[in-house]
């Protein structure tokens, strides 16, 4: 594996074009010195006035066990979600279509059908198994902020994630880690005034899993970006 010191000399679009989701991970755990030095980059993220609003709790070994088996647990005995913030958007027309190639090039490596139910529930559950990752981080902001500083969170993630990708570590982005707040904060001694916005499970992949053969195109730039003089 590469170290980080020669990992992060990856370029900016080397790191942009090669992140992407990660569905199956190996049961092999990222150093803590690589974990720190990664979390130390993703500090540099820029924010509004430099309040650096983000707090990240990251969860491995017994600490991770506990929460996933607790998420797991809920699912199992149809808990209701209570996130902090509003669940996933609805997404209609050109965005619902965007949504629904991404699924079924996910379920069309996985083997599921539009009919398979029950391999759906699977393939959804693997969620709350954080697809076997050794690591899973959470993401959140004080209750005082609002949307403008959910930006800077963000950025904060994509920087993250960037960073691993520099030091050959994969991960995923997960709204649905924002399902049960209560639990996260629980395990960490967090109080209510930290809400959860998402999660990101994160190790080194496993090639063999079905689902990690799965590649998402992008829409044409004309789509997105307007130019103008």
């Amino acid at each position: 594996m590469t170290s980080v010191d020669e990992a992060v000399q990856m370029s900016v679009e080397q790191a942009i074009v090669e992140r992407r989701s990660v569905r199956g991970f190996l049961d092999r755990p990222v150093p803590a010195e690589t974990l720190l030095k990664l979390f130390e980059l993703a500090q540099r993220a820029p924010s509004n006035c430099n309040t650096q609003p983000w707090h990240a709790m990251v969860a491995s070994g017994k600490t991770r066990d506990r929460i996933r088996d607790a998420m797991i647990e809920n699912i199992k005995k149809g808990v209701a979600p209570n996130p902090d913030y509003e669940g996933p958007p609805r997404f209609e027309s050109l965005y619902r279509r965007r949504q629904i190639d991404c699924a079924v090039a996910l379920y069309n490596e996985m083997g599921i059908t539009r009919e398979d139910v029950e391999g759906r529930k699977r393939a959804a559950l693997r969620n709350f198994e954080l697809f076997d990752a050794p690591h899973v981080a959470f993401f959140g902001m004080h209750k005082a902020f609002g949307s403008s500083v959910a930006i800077d969170v963000g950025i904060y993630l994509q920087t993250v994630m960037l960073a691993m990708t520099a030091a050959g570590i994969s991960s995923c982005p997960q709204g649905s880690m924002r399902n049960y707040p209560d639990i996260v904060r629980a395990e960490f001694g967090v109080g209510e005034e930290i809400r959860i916005l998402a999660g990101l499970s994160f190790g080194y992949e496993d090639t063999s899993v079905p689902a990690n053969r799965t590649r998402i195109s992008r829409a044409d730039l004309s789509e997105n970006v307007i130019f103008k003089d």
